[in-house]
């Protein structure tokens, strides 16, 4: 049983799930510790660098206790994953300490650094080496933003002395005392740094961006050596870190997005849709971002993706500000209970439509609303909007890809909505596959972790772990919901 144990860090943006999985990947002890996030004027928002590391060890020892209550030994912990918020990021200077607070990728600061980098003529550049559209959603806007108005920052980068680094660097810079100075395929392939095909940062992309002397991390391959670390004495002996990745990627590869056409959903507040497509990068002509699936020793899965902005936060938006529920569970009876939706529909871009319209100045909209309609109408509509937007992007992501899918695995709050996951699979016309995972960005992680240390021999036997999965297929409906996409089509139309 000796370093048998995997710890999974997932450092996300409202919390910190530490998980501990052991050589089956079964969860043997879990934690979570939240996190304060920054809201402030302007669109800014921050979160303390500091404080980010301290929540992780915060987490770990809570569930390195757990693990320990139970009758576990700690010695047999020997191996680490960490996934992580991505896009978010710091810079340090080379005694590693923080220059500037965290900007998060929620982050809005940068806009009209976007505006003025597309009218220098940057954006088929851009688009052509990263996969990725200059948005402030994307790390690389922000630091701009950083060297142009923070003179601290600006003379550090000039001289040489600024570090930069995603969550995963900053967390791994701390964790080995400064000593390894690293980030994976996948978060740097979030930073508008990052050449796609050539698999390193861009020098001139760096250089118009006027970046060119701010340090940057080595890139390895997701499942991979980090380094050690005994988290700050959490451990007796030092862990070896043997997998980072961002948690949207490493939720793919949880969910067994292997193969060319397979794809994963998260349905949470937003929605973020990653198909793999195999070992080349592809660019899109239908709004999708191209980025890193996942990576390993012997291979580089590309995927598409898809952001949609408001899924669930739809939900709650009805819910507490027009109060037609007290619960969210109560939504798919209340779906349920009228025949059809009665032509109603909700656009919901309360802060725009992201792929693959990318309209990100639009406003919400509730259309077809007549005395008939009462308020079960506007919750199916709400719910239905989930659907339609995931069906979009879909579509997109085939016809880039020229590949059919086979299948979307989901994960996220929203699939315990069962009105949801059908009217999806109807869409959609193939199974709907839902898995008894919540954490599965851990999960994720965990299994990289365990691929590069050798608890897991192959990929063949990290697919057979995982076989106790629920698909939801298209219903006699089907039609019916194919009819009301129509309506969908007419109502997002500007």
């Amino acid at each position: 049983m000796e370093n048998s144990y995997i710890l999974a860090v997932d450092q996300g943006t409202s919390s910190t799930k530490c998980l501990i999985f052991d050589k089956y990947g079964k969860v043997v002890a879990k934690a979570a510790e939240p996190l304060k996030t920054h809201y402030l004027e302007g669109g800014h928002v921050e979160q303390e660098p500091e404080a980010i590391y301290q929540n992780v060890l915060a987490a770990v020892k809570k569930c390195t206790d757990t693990f320990v209550a139970a009758g576990g030994v700690l010695n047999n912990i020997g191996f680490c994953g960490i996934s992580n918020q991505r896009e978010t990021f710091m810079v340090w200077d080379k005694t590693g300490k923080p220059l500037y607070n965290a900007l998060v990728w929620q982050c809005k600061r940068s806009v009209s650094i976007c505006e003025q980098l597309k009218a220098e003529g940057l954006e088929p550049l851009i688009k052509e080496r990263t996969g990725l559209i200059i948005d402030p959603y994307f790390s690389g806007t922000k630091m701009v933003w950083l060297y142009r108005h923070n003179d601290k920052i600006k003379d550090a980068i000039d001289e040489g002395e600024a570090y930069f680094g995603t969550v995963d660097t900053w967390l791994l810079y701390r964790l080995s005392n400064g000593e390894q100075y690293y980030t994976d395929h996948t978060n740097a392939s979030r930073t508008l740094f990052f050449n796609l095909e050539k698999l390193e940062w861009d020098a001139d992309i760096l250089t118009a961006f006027g970046l060119s002397k701010l340090n940057l991390p080595q890139i390895k391959p997701s499942s991979s050596f980090y380094g050690t670390s005994d988290f700050d004495g959490i451990f007796n002996k030092p862990l070896s870190i043997t997998a980072m990745i961002g948690d949207s990627h490493a939720a793919a590869f949880g969910e067994g997005c292997f193969e060319p056409g397979t794809a994963k959903a998260t349905l949470g507040t937003g929605c973020s849709i990653l198909m793999n497509i195999d070992d080349t990068p592809k660019q899109s002509a239908n709004g999708m971002v191209t980025t890193i699936c996942w990576s390993t020793g012997q291979r580089v899965d590309y995927a598409f993706e898809g952001v949609i902005v408001s899924c669930g936060a739809t939900i709650e938006w009805i819910k507490n500000e027009l109060g037609l529920f007290a619960d969210i569970s109560e939504t798919a009876a209340m779906a349920d209970s009228v025949n059809d939706n009665n032509g109603v529909y909700i656009v919901p871009a309360f802060s725009g439509l992201g792929a693959p319209y990318w309209q990100m100045d639009r406003k919400a909209e509730i259309k077809g609303l007549t005395f008939d309609c009462n308020k079960n109408h506007i919750v199916r509509a709400a719910l239905e909007s989930i659907a339609y937007q995931i069906k979009d992007v879909i579509t997109a992501m085939q016809t880039d890809a020229s590949i059919n899918l086979d299948e979307l695995m989901v994960h996220g709050g929203i699939t315990a909505n069962k009105f949801v996951l059908q009217f999806l699979a109807d869409l959609l016309d193939c199974s709907v596959v839902c898995g008894d995972m919540p954490d599965i960005s851990a999960q994720g992680a965990a299994l990289l972790a365990g691929l590069e240390a050798g608890i897991f021999n192959d990929m063949d036997q990290i697919k057979s772990l995982y076989e106790n999965k629920t698909a939801v297929e298209k219903s006699d409906t089907a039609n019916k919901t194919k009819e009301y996409n129509k309506g969908w089509k007419r109502a997002v139309e500007r």
